[in-house]
């Protein structure tokens, strides 16, 4: 359902034939770097977005050059997992064609960067060539299925992964734009393909904005299960999934000074059987293909449709469209949202390393060869590699021979489990600066050195080993998901950022504003005092962002869209 005329981005869909457009063409124009406006959008769904380099851009523009262009690729690696082959491939590709580096994003998967024009096509074969793909990774379509950080953790933990990639598959969409461009029409394995072409569920025009699942397993909320379009919270009994608490609304994005936007949290609806989960997913999906507001993009997610058209009616059309009435939700607890760094050891008793990654970052610096140490890992073909939601990596399926060798791999290049912070444990960083074409402020390349100042305060007041979730975004859009920081800084623009108190632990409260337009000398100066309270008064298992509440700092965010309300700056 939409008020007005339909968007610029409704008009290119339409007029794409199935998301082709003039891709094709435009990959072989050698004049430029670049593709042209159209093509710019419709090649997110193919998991690609045309950047550059804004580092340079101003040098660049001063000899009227051309802008520094190159592509990122984010594949679809439903559950973040990937073998010890696909791992060599992909650390191949980042090498023949990207910047020597591998990205977890906080969809748990891939993304390469600093892929130029001329290679963008050969970089998408060999991802194919993987086994793997980035069909709809980015677009106004299900992105990547999201799953629980680990699948080898239990006998529960594999049966939500398997859902999670059952899932991908069902809502991939049915054209075949993405074999024509870069595959030289081979077909995907396992891909469903309707003739003459037709999207099924999708339709012409897709979805109205990105639309987000993901599957959690109690007590670990791993994947944010409230931040996202669609969720799924296991219920387990006698070690087995028997059905699924359903969540819808969840989205992080918003606009700097509009209040009509504003990051919120999915709603629970009821309680759905294992064998009926995709069929509700498809019911919420739809209705947001239906409802969702075309001619307003940054009003066109699932949580603005809820809010726009009511919970109560979204849930009466849910139960209408099923044919049957959701459950009653289940009982549930989740006690945190990051991840457990470090070994741990599943019902097989398998072993398996969760490894820090300092803003998901794979690569290798003086000291700590990260990139050649996973690749080292990789020859020793003993384990898989699972991405998790909070850009940290997973070595996972580890028998206990091989323990020993793994460990031994990691030291030999400085990559050995060691001490952090708490908050260095909790921390998550978009990307931002200088590929972002979003960005207002640093955040990767700046958090890190903020959290070694951040950690000096915490020393003193003998709290370096307090978990405590710290997350930076450069934007207000959300991508590493800040409003559910305990500490959350989102930028406004270069070096100044808006810090946000008092999410919960566990990932089910949002964060409030604090104070606006701080730089880091402010910052630290308003979080010391902070945490030296916190340090006195804190009460037994008081986490900080409850204590910032309790001890009057912010007000909590009990309802989304009351987020911009009850704010006192400092």
């Amino acid at each position: 359902m939409t008020d007005g005329k339909p968007s610029k981005t409704e008009h290119i869909k339409e007029a794409s034939d199935f998301l082709r457009g003039t891709i094709r063409e435009g990959l072989v124009h050698v004049e430029t770097g670049a593709i042209s406006d159209d093509d710019t959008q419709l090649i997110k769904f193919h998991g690609s977005y045309m950047q550059d380099d804004r580092d340079v851009r101003g040098e660049r523009g001063k000899k009227k050059l051309d802008k520094a262009y190159s592509f990122m690729v984010r594949l679809r690696i439903a559950g973040g997992l990937v073998t010890s082959s696909q791992w060599r491939q992909l650390d191949d590709i980042a090498v023949t064609y990207g910047n020597n580096t591998l990205r977890i994003t906080t969809r748990a998967t891939f993304q390469f960067h600093g892929i130029i024009k001329s290679n963008l096509k050969r970089a998408m074969q060999a991802i194919y060539a993987s086994g793997l793909d980035s069909i709809a990774a980015c677009g106004d379509v299900t992105r990547g299925v999201m799953s629980i950080a680990n699948p080898y953790l239990s006998k529960a933990h594999r049966e939500a992964y398997e859902l999670a990639k059952r899932t991908s598959m069902h809502f991939l969409p049915k054209t075949e734009a993405y074999s024509d461009i870069w595959l030289n029409g081979e077909r995907i394995p396992g891909k469903e393909t309707t003739a003459p072409e037709k999207e099924t569920i999708y339709g012409q025009t897709y979805l109205p904005r990105k639309f987000k699942f993901v599957f959690a397993v109690p007590p670990d909320n791993d994947v944010d299960v409230f931040a996202h379009d669609c969720g799924f919270i296991a219920i387990v009994e006698n070690g087995e999934i028997v059905g699924w608490n359903v969540t819808a609304g969840g989205g992080m994005g918003m606009t700097h000074g509009v209040a009509e936007t504003f990051p919120r949290l999915g709603d629970v609806l009821g309680y759905c059987s294992n064998e009926r989960a995709i069929e509700v997913a498809e019911a919420i999906l739809t209705i947001q293909r239906d409802w969702g507001n075309r001619s307003n993009r940054a009003r066109a997610r699932l949580k603005y449709t809820i809010e726009d058209h009511g919970l109560e009616n979204f849930k009466a059309e849910i139960n209408k469209r099923l044919g049957y009435d959701l459950a009653p939700a289940r009982p549930y607890t989740f006690t945190r949202n990051g991840d457990h760094i470090g070994w741990r050891q599943g019902e097989d008793k398998k072993w398996h390393l969760t490894l820090y990654v300092e803003s998901g970052r794979i690569k290798d610096v003086p000291g700590h060869r990260l990139r050649s140490a996973m690749r080292a890992v990789a020859d020793l073909d003993v384990c898989d590699f699972v991405m998790t939601a909070n850009q940290n990596l997973i070595l996972a399926n580890i028998g206990a021979r091989n323990k020993a060798k793994v460990e031994k791999v990691l030291a030999d290049h400085g990559v050995a489990p060691k001490s952090l912070s708490g908050a260095r444990r909790n921390s998550i960083a978009c990307v931002a600066l200088p590929t972002c074409a979003l960005a207002l402020a640093e955040s990767e390349r700046y958090l890190p050195h903020f959290l070694t100042k951040f950690e000096s305060i915490l020393d003193k007041a003998g709290l370096k080993d307090e978990e405590i979730v710290v997350r930076m975004t450069g934007c207000p859009n959300g991508c590493g998901r800040p409003y559910l920081g305990e500490i959350g800084f989102v930028g406004r623009s270069p070096g100044l950022y808006n810090l946000y108190l008092g999410a919960a632990f566990d990932g089910a409260r949002m964060n409030k504003l604090y104070a606006q337009d701080v730089d880091e000398e402010k910052a630290l100066k308003l979080l010391e005092p902070i945490v030296q309270h916190y340090a006195k008064d804190r009460e037994k298992g008081e986490h900080f962002g409850d204590f910032t509440i309790r001890a009057g700092y912010v007000k909590p965010t009990l309802v989304s869209n009351q987020f911009h309300n009850d704010v006192k700056l400092a």
